[in-house]
């Protein structure tokens, strides 16, 4: 179907629009990185850029932001792989053998607010004594993460040609190695879309950090707490902070824009 001039313009009016109104927030965190305290509260400076580092010296050498790094890594990786080796075979089982029930389970679990499980779950790890420890967060983050995986693959799973595993099974592969030779290396973009959801949920967790973390196990998130006290906020150190943040999830984006693109359409168009 062909679209008339008129039509494209306003599409790409809508697109500059949206463009601009959500890069002026990310352009003015950039900016305040680099400004002193007095610029960013002065109304005339408002998006120009100082070339100040001492904000971003400030967040690696009087905060231990590397061991923040560290543990929103670890905390991140180690939920998404989790949630991938859960979640890709249950996808796979809903998607052939019809388990609307268990599907409706789980997408219970996706759409409950987070801080459902906040009580039960501060309740639960400090019984077992895992508050403050890496397979708290981990855990809380998998029954999150999780639904994201389920519901990116369950579409592709459900497209994937019949005929070509009925085909491996009459060649004598069993049904694990026909999923695992198969099926996922077809489904290489819905994992690479689902997997980057999971990792950014992760990343970006604060509610089950800031009950279930401590000293040891703090992410990044909470780390921002340090730059904001009763009495005054370090702007400029707090952008820095946000800008550090940022920056691991902007580049994955951009590295792996190919798949999730693919990724995201090819689920709304088969599902």
């Amino acid at each position: 179907m062909r679209i008339g001039i008129g039509l494209r313009m306003y599409y790409a009016a809508v697109t500059i629009v949206l463009v601009i109104l959500f890069s002026i927030p990310f352009l003015w965190m950039i900016s305040a990185s680099f400004k002193t305290q007095v610029e960013i509260l002065s109304s005339d400076k408002w998006l120009a850029f100082g070339a100040e580092f001492k904000n971003y010296l400030m967040v690696f050498k009087e905060y231990d932001f590397i061991t923040f790094i560290r543990n929103s890594f670890v905390v991140g990786t180690a939920s998404t792989l989790a949630s991938l080796a859960l979640g890709l075979p249950a996808a796979y089982a809903v998607a052939k053998y019809r388990m609307g029930l268990f599907s409706l389970t789980v997408l219970v679990a996706k759409i409950l607010p987070g801080i459902t499980y906040l009580v039960p779950w501060y309740i639960l790890f400090n019984e077992l004594h895992l508050i403050d420890t890496f397979a708290a967060l981990i855990l809380s983050h998998i029954v999150i993460g999780l639904p994201f995986i389920m519901w990116v693959m369950i579409p592709f799973f459900e497209s994937f040609p019949a005929e070509v595993e009925e085909s491996a099974w009459m060649d004598g592969c069993s049904k694990m190695r026909t999923f695992a030779m198969i099926v996922l290396p077809v489904s290489v973009p819905g994992i690479v879309t689902s997997s980057l959801l999971s990792f950014i949920f992760s990343w970006n967790n604060f509610m089950f950090s800031l009950i279930l973390s401590g000293e040891k196990t703090k992410p990044l998130p909470l780390a921002v707490y340090n730059f904001i006290s009763g009495t005054s906020i370090e702007w400029g150190a707090l952008m820095a902070a946000a800008c550090i943040i940022t920056l691991p999830v902007l580049l994955l984006s951009l590295v792996m824009q190919k798949y999730i693109v693919s990724g995201l359409s090819a689920g709304a168009v088969k599902g």
